[in-house]
């Protein structure tokens, strides 16, 4: 992580639709004084804009190299405005899906385009967050928890459970090619055990006032 004293923490919480993290965000927020809470797509005015487009319609409504750009657009939006000014006055950050999301989502789930997401992100991006929760959960039961949502932003859930189970191996292998961001915790569980194993894994990494 970043060792200026000045900067905050930049947490992001990941995994398949339905999988308890923002439940998990909101439980880890309560351990911080003035955290900033965030998600993506989203988290500015811009980018909430292009979160509609994203997550509302038809499931082939855009390809998945538009889906990538629109992303990208929105994280850039994002990042400018919301994230690196809260770090910036040493405040902490915790962002429901970041890079990763399109990563998993785009990259590696609909055609073989991680390289474009990786150069985008390099180019438009170039930060990751400190730590990253993947929240690991049984496809099935976390699709049927997402549809149940009925938020009205289902596009992806509604792509079936095909490909929420590939998501999750998406997520998986992530979490294996970095290990020193990236925590894999079992979400099949009580969310209260889910959220003492994140705060403990979150409290490591955390700088000595």
């Amino acid at each position: 992580m970043n060792n200026d004293a000045k900067t905050g923490l930049f947490i992001s919480f990941e995994g398949i639709d339905g999988s308890g993290k923002s439940t998990q965000v909101k439980l880890l927020a309560e351990k911080f004084t003035d955290p900033v809470i965030t998600r993506e797509p989203g988290g500015s005015p811009g980018a909430e804009e292009i979160r509609a487009l994203l997550l509302t319609g038809d499931t082939d409504r855009w390809s998945a190299e538009t889906e990538i750009l629109l992303f990208t657009a929105a994280r850039r939006d994002h990042l400018e405005t919301t994230i690196q000014p809260a770090l910036s006055a040493g405040r902490t950050v915790i962002c429901d899906r970041f890079a990763d999301s399109t990563r998993v989502y785009q990259g590696a789930t609909r055609g073989d385009l991680r390289a474009t997401v990786d150069t985008l992100h390099t180019a438009m991006i170039g930060r990751e967050p400190d730590l990253t929760i993947i929240i690991d959960m049984d496809p099935a039961t976390a699709l049927a928890r997402g549809l149940a949502r009925g938020s009205g932003e289902d596009r992806f859930e509604d792509m079936g459970l095909g490909f929420q189970e590939t998501l999750r191996h998406g997520f998986l292998a992530l979490a294996k090619v970095h290990p020193n961001r990236c925590v894999l915790i079992d979400g099949n569980r009580d969310p209260a055990a889910v959220a003492a194993e994140i705060w403990a894994h979150v409290a490591g990494r955390m700088e000595p006032a």
